[in-house]
């Protein structure tokens, strides 16, 4: 691998990391976060919820597989940087198009490695997620007034960056090794329309719905619940997505108005946190939050436990639910809420990533449970 520039990772409360930077050489800012995933960086890096964030992974080699089109979870990657203890200097995969540094050179998103990532994920468990800058070297002192002058998490709509901005209708299901299993196998041939609302949805999510025999037509962030109504939909289907979901007023109003037309609601992630709010409940920010593929979270009812996918800074408040919301499913690690449901009406939700993309597919029966509700409520002179 040919010689690298230095550069430095630097916290908003000055501790620095010094090494070698790839991919663009821009100074990047962000929120630190770190995720423990093995495998699945290119998923992780063009997932729209990483939006004006930087990605520590505590995996110790990175890049050694590549990078191929078919993987990419959104048409670039949004995040504000990548961080890695090790870039692999070889790439072996048979389906591997670019390395990685390749590919960030050409998304313009700033990477360093040859940190001691064991100290900085520590670092951020002990003092929590902070804002941070990938940079060449420099003046410290002035490269951390322009850290602390860059805006929090906390407030930040991220939302309209990385949504899209027409509607579109989607007809691709899965080509993996698992489309044609029983859990996503569609229900008979019938095709209920679901409105999917894009607030930085992945690419397999929406793929999970078109297989589990929904009809999809993906509305941006902004779309009133008129123009979602107007088009006549059977469900609806609420995406992951970045920044801070109070901050979200406008997305708020318009699912409380699809709320009250008692469609079936499915919610992911952000949409699991907009969804709380909708509902009459609040959500606060997780200290370093969850970003990982190994997360056991039991489904209360059954006493299940699965292994999911997760990726998110922000948690519902138990406390803040009203009495016709049930908290459904619980995270073991640390107790916080990992679904809810409506006691009366077709509404579910899951704080986590059932699409598992990366990470296990133990969750992917619920796109499954979400078409057989909206079955069950769709009136019978539906198409």
């Amino acid at each position: 691998m040919k010689r690298r520039p230095p550069g430095i990772l630097l916290l908003e409360d000055g501790r620095a990391f010094r090494g070698r930077l790839f991919g663009s050489l821009r100074s990047g800012f962000g929120e630190v976060v770190f995720n423990t995933a093995l495998s699945g960086y290119q998923e992780i890096i063009t997932d729209p919820s990483y939006a004006g964030q930087i990605v520590t992974m505590t995996a110790t080699q990175i890049g050694n597989y590549g990078i191929n089109i078919e993987d990419d979870e959104a048409d670039k990657p949004w995040l504000s940087g990548f961080v890695c203890r090790e870039l692999s200097g070889i790439v072996s995969n048979f389906r591997s198009q670019r390395t990685l540094d390749d590919y960030l050179k050409a998304q313009d998103v700033p990477a360093i490695d040859g940190i001691d990532t064991r100290a900085l994920t520590l670092h951020l468990r002990k003092h929590g997620a902070m804002r941070g800058v990938i940079a060449a070297e420099q003046d410290v002192e002035k490269l951390l007034a322009e850290v602390k002058a860059s805006p929090t998490m906390e407030g930040q709509d991220l939302v309209k960056v990385v949504s899209n901005h027409e509607p579109y209708d989607l007809n691709t299901g899965y080509d993996s090794a698992f489309a044609e299993d029983s859990v996503l196998s569609a229900d008979g041939d019938r095709k209920l329309k679901c409105a999917a609302i894009d607030y930085g949805a992945k690419k397999n999510i929406l793929k999970c719905l078109v297989q589990v025999g929904f009809q999809v037509r993906v509305f941006c962030a902004t779309a009133t619940a008129e123009e979602i109504l107007a088009w006549g939909p059977d469900a609806v289907f609420l995406s992951n997505g970045p920044g801070d979901p109070a901050a979200l007023d406008y997305a708020i109003k318009e699912i409380k108005t699809l709320v009250a037309q008692k469609l079936p609601i499915f919610g992911i992630c952000l949409g699991h946190q907009l969804l709380t709010w909708a509902l009459g409940g609040t959500t606060y920010k997780l200290k370093f939050g969850h970003h990982a593929a190994n997360h056991p979270v039991m489904e209360l009812a059954t006493g299940k436990v699965e292994i999911t996918s997760q990726n998110h800074g922000f948690a519902s408040d138990p406390k803040s639910l009203p009495e016709d919301v049930e908290v459904t499913h619980v995270n073991q690690n640390d107790q916080t809420v990992s679904g809810l449901r409506h006691k009366t009406e077709p509404i579910f939700c899951v704080q986590y990533h059932p699409e598992a993309s990366p990470g296990p597919h133990d969750s992917l029966h619920l796109f499954r449970r979400f078409y057989r509700m909206a079955l069950e409520h769709v009136p019978t002179t539906s198409t």
